[in-house]
């Protein structure tokens, strides 16, 4: 594998600030709503609230700082992916709940967009759509499967298929409009600038410690606050009582330099669409603004204890495995170097549900459980959580995830067999072409 690697994030090094550090929490205060986490899901309630109750007091506490997580390390996808099925949303709450969820997701795509031209985010927002390529005659079954399920889906020819993404091997594909490619990292740290416009207060280098009824502990002080947000996502077991509601399972990306015309007209993703196949173990990748190719998977083991460490956002095997898939993916790459690599961790509930909701006898609110699908969803879970702690009755807060309460994880060391397990058999299915 050819490398020339900075540990540091495509995303991180190309942003459009300096990456100061907000002031650190000085000691307890009172605020209306403290909110735990400064990602997406954070940064947008602050947002929806600010917006719509300018005189409330928000704050917001963050261990590292706007962006750390996820929200900074992504795939840079806004989509209208939901990690539950709509099959079992429409089993378990009819087809009506459903297709609202279904259309709320669609429509939350642009909202995101308009969002970020209204406050002049430079995100590099474009909404390409997504091809998910077969490659396979078992993964053509599934594309075919998944048209059949998703009214949003159109199903590709081979021909079709390669126009939009000039991989190799393709027998076929599916199509959604309802994505938009984006600069993760952009987005977050202009998000972070924009609630600060609007009177909310960012701590970083802000450890919360515990939470409780009307209360968010740090090492330096309570910030006190009828309504308490957690926004933590894979970053959830560290707070005590809450190790088992989340596993964090790695994902990792690698991009390449700018790419020249000549290797675009034969890859084509003109419009910038975000691409994938329907292998088993997720891959997901982009085409840049600046013309480089973004590429990441699954694949990282999930680490004894629900741990997270700045230590497993490298994994040399799992780098060289994406290496691997990209150049079959696409021959011409053979040889370019990979400029960036990096990773982090997404938050799996037990039942690989997404949920949003707000205690209202505690005052403690959550959303997660997005599985690495949470550009757009958490952008609906500002909006809900808004409309939950404004008492708001509206057609968010009447869809299905909201409430929703996840099983928790067995205890280890079942959690590490049977998550491991599973990416094992996984890998085999794909490598057996099944």
């Amino acid at each position: 594998m050819a490398t020339s690697l900075k540990a540091d994030s495509l995303w991180m090094s190309t942003v459009d600030d300096d990456l100061a550090r907000r002031p650190a929490l000085g000691g307890s205060l009172v605020a209306d709503v403290a909110i735990v986490g400064a990602g997406y899901t954070g940064l947008w309630t602050a947002y929806y609230l600010a917006s719509a109750a300018p005189s409330l007091r928000v704050v917001v506490l963050e261990k590292e700082f706007a962006g750390y997580g996820a929200s900074g390390r992504n795939g840079g996808w806004c989509s209208a992916l939901f990690p539950t099925p709509m099959s079992r949303i429409e089993r378990q709450h009819g087809s009506a709940a459903a297709a609202a969820l279904r259309r709320t997701m669609n429509s939350t795509v642009d909202e995101v967009g308009r969002v970020a031209a209204a406050e002049g985010i430079d995100c590099h927002w474009s909404k390409g759509g997504t091809v998910a390529l077969a490659r396979t005659p078992a993964q053509l079954r599934r594309a075919r499967a998944a048209v059949a399920e998703d009214e949003d889906l159109v199903l590709l020819s081979a021909e079709e298929a390669a126009k939009r993404c000039g991989a190799t091997g393709v027998l076929g594909g599916a199509y959604t409009p309802h994505c938009a490619a984006i600069h993760p990292a952009r987005l977050v740290r202009g998000l972070a600038r924009a609630v600060e416009r609007r009177g909310v207060t960012i701590y970083e280098g802000t450890p919360v410690v515990g939470l409780r009824k009307g209360a968010a502990d740090t090492p330096v002080g309570t910030v006190r606050a009828p309504v308490v947000v957690r926004a933590t996502e894979a970053y959830t077991p560290r707070l005590p009582g809450t190790r088992r509601a989340i596993a964090p399972v790695y994902s990792l990306m690698i991009s390449t330099p700018p790419l020249p015309d000549d290797f675009w007209a034969a890859a084509g993703l003109a419009e910038r669409e975000t691409f994938t196949d329907f292998r088993r173990l997720i891959i997901y990748g982009q085409r840049t603004a600046d013309g480089r190719l973004a590429f990441g998977g699954r694949g990282a083991p999930y680490h004894f204890g629900s741990k997270t460490d700045a230590a497993y956002d490298s994994e040399p095997r799992v780098f060289a495995a994406l290496y691997k898939a990209l150049v079959e993916l696409f021959p011409a790459l053979a040889g370019v170097p990979i400029t960036h690599s990096w990773g982090g961790a997404v938050g799996v509930a037990s039942d690989w549900a997404a949920s949003v909701g707000l205690d209202r006898e505690t005052g403690l609110a959550w959303a997660g459980g997005y599985v690495g699908d949470g550009v757009g969803t958490t952008n609906l879970a500002g909006r809900t959580l808004a409309d939950l702690i404004l008492g708001v009755e509206s057609e968010l807060t009447s869809l299905p995830w909201v409430g929703h309460q996840s099983p928790q994880w067995p205890p280890e060391p079942l959690r590490w067999m049977g998550i491991n397990t599973v990416r094992k058999i996984v890998t085999w299915a794909d490598a057996a072409r099944l």
